[in-house]
C-alpha cells in the first residue's frame, strides 16, 4: 500500500513527541534491534493479501506463546556478546586444560572475568533461543515467516559446541570450560551470533505487536482482494485515546463518500484518524482497534489533515491545501483502490471562496468510484446541495449546551450538523470578558 510521509505524520504513526505516536503504543520490544525493526515494519505496509494473511498468522501464533516467552534473552545479554568481539583481551590457550586455564586466570584476571561474563550471557542467549525454537515448533501450521526464522535459528544453534553450551550450568563453569567456550564464541561463532541477533530482533518486533493486540483487545480484520473498495467496521475506535468512543462505519462503491460535520472539538478529526489508523494497521498484518472489520485491499492511503504553510518557500496555507488536493487527484486517477482522508477542507481562505472551492472539489471527487473518501468540513451550508448525489452519506457529531457548558457526546449520527458554537467557546474561555475589560 502506498503511503507518504505526510500521511504517516497525519495519522501519528510516528511523532516528534514519541508518546503521542502509534509506534510508542505498540512498542513493547525488549531489545534495541527489536525496536528498530518495529519502526521499519510500521513504515512499510504490505502490498499483497498473502503477505498480510501470513503476517496475521505470525502475530496470532506469537500471541499464543507470549506468556511462555523466555526472559533470558535481553538487550543487556545481546550487548555483552556484541561487545566481546570488539574487546581487546590477551591471547588465551587454544586447547585449554586445567593447568593452563588456571595460569591464565591468575595472570590475566580482568580478561578472564570478561570472558566468563560473556560465556554466562552466551548461555542465557543460546538457551533462550533454543527454548523459542522448541516453543514455536510445537505450534501447528506455522506461518511462512516463523517457519523460515525458526528453521534458520535451529541450524545456527545446531553446532555441537553450541548445544553443549546450552546445557551448561553457568554458575558451575570451570576455568578450562570458560576459555573453551570463550574461544568458540570469539573465533567460531561471530557471524552466526550476528545472524541470531538479527533473527531475534525480528521476533522481538513481532512479539511486541502480539502483546499490543492482546493488551488492547484488537481484532484481526478480514481483508479481501476486490476491484471495488469497501470498509465495514463495528466498534471502531482510536487506539491512542484512554477512554475512546466507538463508531460503526460502512463505505462501499455505491456509498463511497462520507461527508462529516460537527463543531470544533466534537470528534471529527479523531474519527477520521481512527479510520485511517485502522486501515493502515490492517495493511501491516496487525489487529485493529475494532470489534470486527472487513475491508478491501487498498493500493494507497492519502490524508489531508495537518496542512501547514511554508514561510521559506513563500507558500501560503491555502496554496499548500490546493497543492495537496491536486497531488491527491493525480495519484488516485490511476484506477486503483484508494482511501482518502480530508479534515476541514480549505481552512486557509475566506468563507465565500471556501464554499465554492469545497463544492467543486467534492463534486469532482465523488465521481471517482475507485476510491473511498472521508471528508470533514466546517462549511455546513454546502451539505444541502450535495444531497442529490446518492453516493454521498452524511454524518455529524452532535454538541449540546447545558448551563452555558459545551457537552460533547462523540456519537456519530446521520445528517448534517447545524451547530454554531464558536462565540460560545470564545465566551466560555473568558476571552470576551478579557476584551470587555480592555
Amino acid at each position: 500500500m502506498q503511503v507518504d510521509k505526510i500521511t504517516l505524520a497525519d495519522l501519528s504513526i510516528f511523532h516528534s513527541e514519541e508518546e503521542q505516536s502509534v509506534f510508542h503504543h505498540l512498542n513493547h520490544t525488549q531489545t534495541n534491534g527489536g525496536r528498530e525493526h518495529l519502526r521499519y515494519l510500521l513504515a512499510h505496509p504490505l502490498v499483497t493479501i498473502n503477505e498480510i494473511r501470513d503476517t496475521q498468522l505470525t502475530i496470532q501464533q506469537l500471541m499464543a506463546v507470549a506468556t511462555e516467552w523466555p526472559v533470558t534473552v535481553t538487550n543487556g545479554t545481546i550487548m555483552v556478546i556484541e561487545r566481546f568481539y570488539d574487546s581487546q583481551i590477551n591471547t588465551f590457550p587454544d586447547h585449554p586444560n586445567r593447568v593452563n586455564s588456571l595460569f591464565y586466570k591468575i595472570l590475566n584476571g580482568p580478561d578472564y572475568s570478561l570472558i566468563r561474563y560473556t560465556v554466562e550471557h552466551a548461555i542465557d542467549f543460546t538457551a533462550g533461543l533454543q527454548k523459542i525454537v522448541d516453543l514455536l515448533q510445537k505450534q501447528p501450521n506455522l506461518s511462512k515467516q516463523l517457519t523460515t526464522w525458526i528453521t534458520r535459528m535451529s541450524m545456527l544453534l545446531g553446532k555441537n559446541a553450541i548445544q553443549e553450551l546450552i546445557r551448561e550450568d553457568k554458575k558451575a563453569l570451570q576455568p578450562e570450560q570458560v576459555l573453551y567456550y570463550g574461544g568458540v564464541i570469539r573465533f567460531h561463532f561471530k557471524n552466526q551470533s550476528a545472524e541470531l541477533v538479527d533473527l531475534y530482533s525480528r521476533l522481538d518486533a513481532y512479539l511486541s505487536i502480539a502483546w499490543s493486540c492482546r493488551k488492547y483487545g484488537f481484532c484481526f480484520p478480514e481483508i479481501t482482494e476486490s476491484k471495488e473498495p469497501f470498509i465495514k467496521s463495528k466498534g471502531l475506535h482510536h487506539m491512542l485515546l484512554q477512554t475512546p468512543v466507538s463508531y460503526d462505519i460502512e463505505l462501499t462503491k455505491d456509498r463511497n463518500f462520507l461527508f462529516l460535520t460537527g463543531a470544533n472539538m466534537a470528534g471529527k478529526s479523531t474519527f477520521i484518524k481512527a479510520v485511517g489508523v485502522a486501515v493502515y494497521l490492517a495493511h501491516l498484518g496487525m489487529g485493529v482497534p475494532a470489534q470486527q472489520m472487513q475491508l478491501s485491499l487498498f493500493d494507497g492511503l492519502l490524508s489531508n489533515i495537518q496542512v501547514v504553510d511554508n514561510i521559506i518557500k513563500g507558500e501560503s496555507f491555502f496554496f499548500n491545501e490546493v497543492q495537496r488536493i491536486k497531488n491527491t487527484i493525480e495519484k488516485i486517477s490511476d484506477g486503483r483502490n484508494w482511501l482518502i482522508l480530508i479534515d476541514e477542507l480549505f481552512k486557509g481562505t475566506n468563507q465565500q471562496d471556501a464554499v465554492k472551492c469545497s463544492t467543486t472539489v467534492i463534486e469532482g471527487l465523488r465521481k471517482m468510484q475507485n476510491a473511498l473518501f472521508v471528508l470533514s468540513t466546517h462549511l455546513y451550508e454546502i451539505g444541502d446541495d450535495l444531497r442529490k448525489y446518492e453516493n454521498i452519506q452524511f454524518h455529524y457529531f452532535e454538541t449540546s449546551v447545558q448551563d452555558d457548558q459545551l457537552v460533547f457526546s462523540y456519537q456519530l449520527k446521520q445528517g448534517i450538523s447545524n451547530d454554531r458554537l464558536g462565540y460560545l467557546i470564545l465566551k466560555k474561555e473568558g476571552v470576551v470578558d478579557l476584551l470587555d475589560k480592555l
